[in-house]
């Protein structure tokens, strides 16, 4: 039971961890990432040149306190000297005494200042090698930055244009099925407007019933027969009707008169008998 409980509770904490990863790739900025990285950086440089600070004060005080030591040895020699000369032997004793313990404090410092002389040597060197990689740190920031908006930028106008391709597309659909809209409307329309004339719907917002109507369409197809009629008199000249004749016979058959188109043919006579003429 309790191990199941735990494993439980073990995919809830990785779930919320991924999802809290999730979010913090959505939010973080990564120009903004380096720029606190760069910050940081400058903060180990000035611990660096703090640090170096404090060993070379401390280099400086080992330096002081050696002169003052190697002032007390100069000091206690002559002191032994004087002692010598006026026979105080055990006065001279106790000086060189004192200075061979000061000259054992000297060693010390003076390994001391060794080591912290290396010690500063190392730490500005280290500093210098920490000052040129935070300088190219910073050029390499500023070119990823730049590479980050230009590309950021570009996302967006894509986007963008992606959007407005999307709503003309839209638009376009809009406009299509507008159309198609409008063109059933208009043959709904005229399809109303062609039953209404055949007379098989009624018009109830006319006050002509449907007897009317119908007079009215016949009287309108009259109109237009006689506007056809009018139009081919105008364009085509009639036939002139013949001319008739009674018959020689006087049986009732009568001979039509030829038009002024017709070709009439004279009658055929023979030529007159010439005399012979004799030689």
């Amino acid at each position: 039971m309790i191990l199941g409980a735990m494993g439980v509770f073990q995919r809830f904490l990785n779930i919320f961890r991924a999802k809290t990863n999730k979010l913090l790739d959505k939010v973080e900025d990564p120009r903004d990432t380096l720029d606190l990285s760069y910050e940081k950086q400058l903060e180990n440089i000035q611990k660096m040149r703090r640090s170096i600070a404090e060993v070379a004060t401390a280099k400086k005080r080992v330096e002081i306190q050696a002169n003052q030591l190697q002032q007390q040895a100069s000091k206690l020699q002559e002191q032994a000297r004087l002692a010598l000369g006026q026979n105080r032997e055990d006065l001279a004793r106790e000086a060189l005494s004192r200075r061979a313990t000061i000259a054992e404090e000297l060693t010390e410092l003076e390994s001391q200042h060794t080591q912290i002389a290396a010690q500063q040597d190392k730490l500005v060197e280290t500093s210098e090698r920490l000052q040129s990689q935070v300088a190219a740190f910073r050029t390499r920031k500023e070119t990823l930055k730049a590479t980050y908006t230009a590309a950021q930028a570009q996302t967006r106008i894509g986007e963008a244009v992606a959007g407005i391709s999307g709503s003309m597309s839209d638009a376009g659909q809009t406009m299509q099925r507008a159309e198609e809209k409008i063109s059933q409307m208009q043959a709904r329309a005229g399809a109303i407007d062609e039953l209404l004339a055949s007379g098989a719907l009624t018009d109830l917002s006319s006050s002509t019933d449907d007897i009317q109507a119908k007079l009215n369409k016949v009287s309108a197809t009259s109109q237009v027969e006689r506007e056809l009629a009018a139009l081919k008199s105008e364009l085509a000249v009639p036939p002139t009707p013949a001319a008739v004749l009674p018959s020689a016979t006087g049986t009732g058959a009568d001979i039509p008169l030829p038009t002024p188109g017709d070709t009439v043919a004279s009658p055929t006579t023979d030529p007159a008998p010439q005399p012979e003429v004799n030689p």
